[in-house]
């Protein structure tokens, strides 16, 4: 029962996080084309969204603390490959393969009730 009710609290703060985030993208002029798209079990993209000129793969990440590090740092390698993956493909089914694309990666850290800290990592990595 607790183990579920701790999923439930990270499935809500994923979804809390990436709101704020589109909210933030479309703020600034970005395009949201796609949210949570996933490609077989493990692949997904949590935005996918367009700027003049570009499609931009962004993965969010939120925190309420730095007590296990910085939320960029839970980007690993494994995680970075997942993220392309899913890129790759929704590329694919689009038949845009000569689009031009970025990987950015936007942390939320939210202590409590205090305002969200935002930070947008553009080509966060390749």
């Amino acid at each position: 029962m607790i183990q579920n009710h701790m999923n439930q609290n990270r499935v809500e703060k994923g979804r809390d996080g990436e709101e704020l985030a589109a909210a933030y993208l479309e703020s600034k002029g970005y395009l949201i084309s796609d949210r949570n798209y996933r490609f077989g079990r493990n692949a997904e993209v949590d935005i996918v969204a367009f700027d003049e000129i570009q499609v931009i793969f962004v993965e969010v990440k939120k925190r309420t603390s730095i007590r296990f590090g910085q939320p960029e740092e839970s980007v690993t390698p494994q995680k970075i490959a997942k993220i392309k993956r899913a890129a790759e493909a929704w590329i694919y089914e689009r038949r845009m393969d000569t689009a031009l694309i970025r990987f950015d990666v936007i942390t939320i850290l939210q202590k409590g009730n205090e305002a969200p800290d935002i930070r947008h990592i553009e080509d966060a990595f390749r």
